[in-house]
């Protein structure tokens, strides 16, 4: 018999048998009723009906939900708590994305996602203090897109493919994008300073398999090349609070950088609302060359524990030992930890919602800590966003190139700067044409970098934006709790 029939057949067998349980019989069975046969013929007929009638409903839930694409690494868990890597969303998180349910050679059914982002902007940073440090104007057009594709394997298995690419080494530039503030990476063996560097070529190609125990409990692996570690919360292009901001945040080294690493390997298991992972996996971040891939090296480690206690809330902790992550400074290790909440809810229709992140980093070092916290939230309401995201992050003057600026010859040391930065922003969306989404928006960026700083980069520096923003549009659904996105 096929193999797409027999869990059919079995549903169906189930649903009648389980539609002639004792409620629909009378409460006392030993007690007798005297019955006309004719009325009890009748009453058996439409029994027999309701039996089928309930049968056929739950058959046409099973084939809706065949055609559904489940968590990438669980069968039993909803498609919304997907993030990047293996990180977890709230499950009531809207995507945006296309679908599509292809059949494979094999005849078993393949179920597809395409997701992307593309800003074309004008940027302007610093524009109130010209001929100040960080002073910088770009027009350019940051990108990804991602595609995952899953299929069940047996009647417990699952597999998970994801492929991610960025044209921002052609759209961005090799020097990255001006972002005041912003530190990581190098650019011609240069430490990259108040500029975003661009992300690879290829940004994610993994391969993931999970079994299910029972309904309340996953084993998973995944294996990424480049891939992502059990490290940090979803990647900020991913999480939804963030998906109307163009900008990387300036914390981005301190929670979320390891989202593109040359060699991961990571372990989980779930039950229930938690999950524990650990990762093995290379330090040392993208090298410059953006096209190609970097050696694998599986030096580094982390462990993450992730809790969803509601529909609206995914919880995370992890710490990580990265060896060697900066070229720069190859003998620089950083122990990194981060903790997140993520809060996503709707607000009575699918293209209304709040959705917003709590996140703190730290990369702790040489016997100093370096924190970076971040609050970001966005406001959908219908065609129209607000949003917003405030940070505040401590960075060592030899991390913003301000060494000859702070460094005391009396004790020979040199002494942290914080940062506290406000950006607040507005889209609405001018066009939807086949399930795609054109949106105009704009966003303007406040900092208050201290006293210290003003000689260097003047008296509260503001940058602003405007830009284009093309994405899938949003997918609805129904689901229990309410109306949720698919």
């Amino acid at each position: 018999m096929n193999t797409t029939l027999k869990p059919l057949l079995v549903l169906f067998l189930c649903s009648i048998i389980g539609s002639a349980r004792a409620d629909d019989f009378p409460a006392d069975t030993s007690r007798k009723v005297k019955m006309p046969p004719a009325r009890k013929m009748m009453r058996q007929d439409s029994m027999d009906r309701a039996a089928m009638n309930h049968a056929m409903h739950n058959m046409m839930q099973m084939q809706q939900g065949m055609s559904m694409m489940s968590h990438l690494y669980s069968r039993n868990l909803p498609m919304n708590r997907n993030a990047s890597g293996t990180a977890w969303h709230p499950d009531q998180t809207p995507m945006y994305m296309y679908m599509a349910h292809p059949t494979g050679p094999s005849g078993r059914p393949w179920m597809t996602m395409i997701h992307y982002s593309l800003f074309i902007r004008h940027t302007n940073q610093n524009f109130n203090n010209p001929g100040q440090r960080g002073r910088a104007t770009a027009f350019d057009a940051p990108n990804y897109v991602m595609g995952m594709a899953q299929r069940p394997v047996g009647r417990r298995g699952l597999l998970a493919l994801k492929a991610m690419l960025s044209l921002d080494p052609f759209t961005v530039g090799n020097n990255g994008y001006p972002l005041l503030f912003q530190s990581g990476e190098t650019y011609k063996d240069q430490r990259l300073v108040d500029r975003q560097h661009q992300h690879d070529l290829f940004s994610e190609l993994s391969v993931g398999y999970s079994y299910a125990l029972s309904p309340n409990a996953d084993v998973f692996g995944y294996i990424g090349y480049p891939g992502e570690p059990a490290l940090g919360p979803p990647a900020f292009m991913h999480r939804i609070s963030s998906f109307n901001n163009p900008d990387s945040p300036l914390g981005h080294h301190w929670t979320d950088a390891t989202h593109i690493t040359y060699g991961v390997a990571t372990a989980g298991f779930r039950y229930k609302i938690a999950k524990l992972e650990v990762s093995s996996f290379t330090g040392r971040e993208p090298n410059e060359n953006r096209y190609g891939f970097d050696r694998p090296r599986f030096d580094s480690y982390s462990y993450r524990l992730s809790v969803n206690p509601s529909p609206s809330l995914a919880l995370q902790f992890s710490q990580g030992f990265l060896k060697s992550p900066e070229a720069i400074d190859p003998d620089h290790n950083v122990t990194r930890t981060t903790a997140s909440l993520l809060h996503s809810k709707l607000l009575g229709r699918p293209d209304r919602y709040v959705s917003s992140a709590l996140v703190w980093g730290m990369n702790s070092h040489d016997g100093v800590n370096e924190n970076a916290y971040l609050a970001e939230s966005s406001l959908q309401l219908g065609r129209t966003a607000l949003y917003g995201r405030y940070e505040n992050i401590t960075k060592s003057v030899d991390e913003l190139g301000l060494h000859d600026y702070f460094f005391d010859y009396k004790t020979e040391e040199t002494f942290p700067v914080t940062i506290n930065s406000l950006t607040l922003g507005m889209n609405h969306r001018l066009l939807q044409l086949a399930r795609t989404d054109l949106v105009l928006g704009a966003q303007l960026t406040g900092h208050l970098p201290g006293k210290s700083l003003e000689p260097i980069y003047g008296k509260i520096p503001l940058s602003g934006q405007i830009y284009l923003r093309i994405t899938p549009s949003l997918m609805t659904m129904m689901m229990p709790g309410g109306p949720m996105n698919h």
